[in-house]
């Protein structure tokens, strides 16, 4: 693998309530999400300014996404404080499942919880 690839390009959260799980994620991470249907799905896409050598992602509802407690670990950027967003995710209707934990100085924190669709999400930050 080029050294200049990011191993992640890009992620999609499964749903099945597309408004419920927008207005979660817009509310744990105080953000407007752009919601569209493309190919036969709804999707709500998390704001990015320029994708060159940057990730980013969607939610998902189709009939091809389901949500799954034990799908793939995704690390969603929570800094400069992770618990900044931890601290709203169970006012919007989701359930913290680790609470910050220090991984190592120079990792920086990590934490899960689960969202209104029940998927298990993770969150990062160097703080």
């Amino acid at each position: 693998m080029n050294a200049n690839v990011n191993a992640l390009n890009w992620f999609e959260i499964s749903v099945t309530d597309i408004a419920r799980a927008k207005k979660f994620y817009e509310s744990i991470f105080g953000i407007q999400m752009h919601q569209e249907e493309m190919m036969g799905m709804q999707m709500a896409y998390f704001p990015y300014e320029d994708m060159n050598g940057k990730v980013s992602g969607a939610l998902v509802q189709s009939e091809f996404h389901k949500p799954s407690a034990d799908g793939a670990k995704i690390y969603l950027n929570g800094n400069p404080d992770l618990e900044n967003v931890l601290s709203k995710v169970e006012a919007a209707g989701g359930q913290i499942t680790m609470p910050k934990t220090f991984i190592a100085d120079n990792v920086g924190h990590m934490a899960f919880f689960i969202d209104t669709e029940g998927n298990s999400v993770a969150l990062h930050s160097n703080n």
